[in-house]
């Protein structure tokens, strides 16, 4: 038997006096989450945190309890505990099939039981069931995170609410994956499992809330503690929030700290005293003591020891040299969620970048919802005074409607910065495969002018979208020489989505939580558009072996931004150091050596593991779906929770018969800052779990269908509330799109193409020659060019080939010369082999009948290697 929650109006519910802050009665007995306790250890530049959360069941029938929350993107889960009725039960991480199997089972014999899954990098999932009348049953989840640093500050922040997505695509058939107010779609296949139920505005919330934070400097100088969006209290060295704070807007600690460049060694044996043991609730996860750097200490001659590195380095200083031009696409949300202080935030945002811009750049600013605008015809333009002027015009009339539909803005911007639809001056032979050519344009010649420029995508929105695997499914293999970087503005923003995007563009994420916090992260991403001081980032160890593959990605260094670069080493001898190499921005060598000290605690590897594992999911979510096994057993190795993994506990004792008889998904508050709609969706007995909100998920533009209980009704607002909101919803119902494929979603099917299963390309080979062909004309014609700019011109070739690569299916020699390639600028490749050997190459595959491309494979046809996975279940239906 189901029961829902239906959304009751204020005048229908009465507080109850001994109940606590906040709490709510309601016929059926108090919602489950009773309270939400955050304890957070800041240590240096890492925080522990520990997340309580108290349901009790106030039916009297056994009630299964599910709360969908978000955790920090970056966080590292790694115990889970239930305690009920003087038991205690630490959970085991499993393989996510194997863990609902064991919860389901446990269930159905009666048994009490918990899983924590994790369905977003920051949005995560707790079922509790059997829980028997009257009873509170406790779950405990520990957890490490980093905090970025930049300009002297270090940022603590935890978030507090899931806030509403607008989900795309096609309903899929079938019982959805979770109990949430949206249905599965062939673009987000999971939608049901991120979008909980939300409380009317101004509803009293039944949630008793507590957060209370811990700072040790560790070491570095701190100089301030600012709080932003909550109201606290300090004591000593602890920030508590103060009470009838609620669970709407992300709590945020800015921390002043003087840093410096260190080198932290963990080895495995350190990691593990630090803490009982893997899986325990008991473990802290603070990283406290000397785990960031600041153990004393010498280092030990340990042939075979496995241990963690955390590398923290300080950018050279900015010299005043000129950046290079830049094509800047700028990516503007207008959609229904980013109604508000949202939307003025986003269009001061944007007219700043617009401000920064010079003549030597060119431009193009688009705005979307469910369709996308320009603000100029054509392609990009270029940023004299009165271009720039009319794009902050367009900026200041745009307003909040309609959905997020957000991968085809992005596709039309990756378009842009490709050259297409950019008008050619002169006659059409003035154009190579969409793009100008420089020696085309009057007062301008060579080549390399026009590899000189940077591509730059900056997207500006809150994020609140579905479909994320399906925008990075699309695009991900697009973004090679494109720097993206994103704006995240929202009280409750999507970090998660926005921090890998931006990390598959080598670019910035900014979250700015009011517009207070708007010119600060503005000054940022304004440095992250210009050139950085020092790239083709390199570590070189001496005294011990970086482990293959487990170093994270060390990108590029920017002004007054740390560069921070963790991963495995084995075997470390009494001389222990790191020498970063890269070059300059005029492309000399630079680099600066930096001595290990011993650490200790379990922080260090956690994080990294979690970096880790988003690296592999990340190319998992782009087509490699061999990684799946790897990414299970690096979970399982290191304890820490994923996307294919989740924490089960489950009790011997045997509570009750069979499985629970109510089950009820915990609403969650409207996000701070939002402007709701008056029409909510109520529900009637005997109805599904949770209605449609049509306020916040338009899937299409269907009217609303179903019974009565199936529409939103409009409902009272509480007393004292402010005016209502005219009667449009700020989701506008979207045009019909145009078809879409059916996406594969996470974890079905493959979303590039890759070599190995023997099958025709996606892409015939005969389709690519005209553009190899085309590469070899412009190599010709560059050869006379400075070596310098012979190297460059390589590098940037490297990008391109790999994506041909990817067209065809996957392509051998041509993705090894691109991997050569892409080391071109370095002062000890040789210059002249690695253009000979270009040139031989391209010249074969474009004089061949075709039979280069042999063995290339396209995704998901007969007879392929994966034929088999893709009959598997996706991994969160498995069971």
């Amino acid at each position: 038997m189901t029961v829902p929650i239906t959304p009751l109006r204020p005048e229908e519910c009465r507080p109850v006096p001994d109940a606590g802050l906040g709490a709510l009665e309601t016929e059926k007995g108090n919602l489950p989450l009773e309270s939400v306790d955050v304890a957070a250890h800041v240590t240096g530049l890492v925080a522990g945190v520990e997340v309580v959360q108290t349901f009790r069941n106030a039916f009297d029938v056994s009630l299964e309890a599910t709360y969908v929350f978000p955790l920090p993107p970056r966080a590292a889960v790694t115990a889970f505990r239930m305690k009920a009725d003087d038991r205690v039960v630490d959970g085991v991480l499993k393989e996510r099939g194997q863990a609902r199997a064991d919860y389901d089972r446990a269930l159905a014999e009666g048994r009490r039981a918990a899983i924590a899954e994790e369905d977003r990098p920051d949005v995560f999932t707790i079922r509790v069931g059997n829980i028997v009348p009257g009873e509170r049953v406790v779950v405990r989840l520990t957890l490490s995170q980093p905090l970025p640093y930049e300009d002297g500050a270090a940022e603590f922040r935890f978030p507090l609410v899931v806030a509403p997505r607008y989900i795309p695509g096609a309903p899929l058939p079938g019982p959805p994956a979770g109990g949430g107010v949206a249905p599965d779609t062939d673009a987000a296949p999971d939608a049901s499992r991120i979008t909980p139920p939300v409380l009317l505005p101004g509803f009293p919330y039944p949630v008793r809330l507590s957060l209370a934070a811990t700072i040790d400097p560790a070491g570095l100088g701190l100089r301030e503690v600012r709080s932003s969006l909550h109201e606290v209290d300090r004591e000593g060295d602890t920030i508590r929030l103060r009470p009838g704070e609620r669970l709407d807007r992300d709590f945020i600690l800015r921390l002043a700290f003087d840093a410096s460049s260190s080198l932290a060694l963990v080895p495995d044996d350190a990691a593990d005293a630090g803490s009982p043991g893997e899986g325990t609730a008991d473990s802290s996860g603070s990283g406290s003591g000397p785990a960031e750097g600041t153990a004393q200490g010498t280092v030990k001659d340990v042939a075979g020891a496995e241990g963690t590195f955390v590398l923290t380095l300080l950018p050279p200083q900015e010299d005043a040299t000129r950046t290079a031009p830049r094509d800047v696409v700028l990516l503007l949300d207008r959609s229904g969620s980013m109604t508000g202080w949202k939307m003025v935030a986003a269009r001061r945002a944007a007219a700043r970048i617009v401000d920064t811009l010079t003549r030597h750049d060119r431009f193009a600013v688009l705005s979307f919802d469910s369709v996308v605008e320009r603000a100029f015809s054509g392609g990009l333009v270029d940023a004299g005074d009165r271009n720039r002027y009319r794009a902050v015009e367009h900026l200041s009339r745009l307003d909040a409607r309609g959905g997020t539909e957000m991968l085809a803005p992005l596709q039309e911007a990756l378009r842009l910065l490709d050259g297409h639809d950019v008008p050619a001056p002169g006659a059409a032979t003035g154009t190579v495969s969409g793009r100008w050519r420089e020696d085309d344009r009057p007062g301008e010649s060579g080549l390399s002018r026009e590899q000189a420029r940077d591509r730059v995508l900056v997207l500006v929105t809150d994020g609140q979208v579905g479909n994320e695997d399906e925008i990075l499914e699309r695009i991900g293999a697009r973004l090679h020489g494109v720097r993206v970087h994103t704006v995240g503005i929202d009280r409750a923003v999507n970090a998660g989505f926005l921090g890998r995007l931006a990390l598959l563009g080598s670019g910035r994420c900014e979250l700015v939580e009011s517009e207070d916090r708007l010119d600060a992260a503005m000054e940022h991403i304004h440095r992250r558009i210009g050139s950085p001081l020092v790239t083709d980032v390199a570590l070189k160890a001496e005294g011990m072996d970086l482990v293959a593959d487990t170093v994270t990605h060390a990108g590029s260094l920017y002004p007054g931004v740390p560069l921070v670069v963790s991963g495995r080493y084995r075997g470390r001898r009494p001389a222990v150091a790191l020498t970063v190499q890269g070059r300059t921005a005029d492309g000399r060598p630079w680099e600066e050596r930096i001595e290990g000290r011993p650490a200790h605690g379990p922080a260090a590897r956690a994080v990294w593991a979690r970096a880790h594992l988003r690296g592999l999911e990340d190319r998992y979510a782009m087509g490699d779906h061999s990684l799946e096994q790897r990414i299970v057993d690096t979970s399982l190795r290191f304890g820490v929770l994923c996307r294919f993994t989740a924490f089960v506990a489950v009790d011997t004792r045997v509570t009750g018969e069979g499985g629970p008889e109510h089950r009820v998904i915990q609403p969650v508050e409207p996000p701070s800052g939002w402007e709701m709609p008056t029409a909510m969706p109520m529900m009637a007995a005997g109805a599904p779990m949770m209605a449609k909100m049509a306020a916040f998920t338009t899937t299409g533009p269907e009217a609303p269908s179903g019974s009565a209980a199936d529409r939103p009704i409009a409902a009272a607002p509480p007393p004292g509330a402010p005016p209502a909101m005219p009667p449009a919803p700020p989701y506008a119902a979207a045009p019909a799109p145009a078809p879409r494929r059916a996406s594969r979603g996470f974890s079905i099917g493959r979303f590039l193409p890759h070599p190995g299963a023997g099958t025709a390309p996606a892409t015939g080979f005969e389709g690519v020659k005209p553009l190899l062909a085309e590469e070899l004309m412009k190599l010709v014609q560059a050869e006379s060019l400075p070596e310098r700019e012979r190297r460059r011109y390589l590098a940037d070739l490297a990008s391109r080939l790999r994506v041909v690569a990817q067209m065809v299916g996957g392509h051998p020699d041509l993705a090894a010369l691109a991997a050569d390639l892409e080391r071109a600028e370095w002062a000890e490749v040789s210059l002249d082999d690695l253009w000979r050997r270009t040139a031989d190459l391209l010249t074969a595959l474009t004089g061949s009948s075709g039979s280069a491309s042999a063995g290339s494979t396209s995704p998901g046809s007969p007879g392929s290697a994966p034929g088999a996975e893709e009959g598997r279940r996706p991994f969160w239906k498995r069971s």
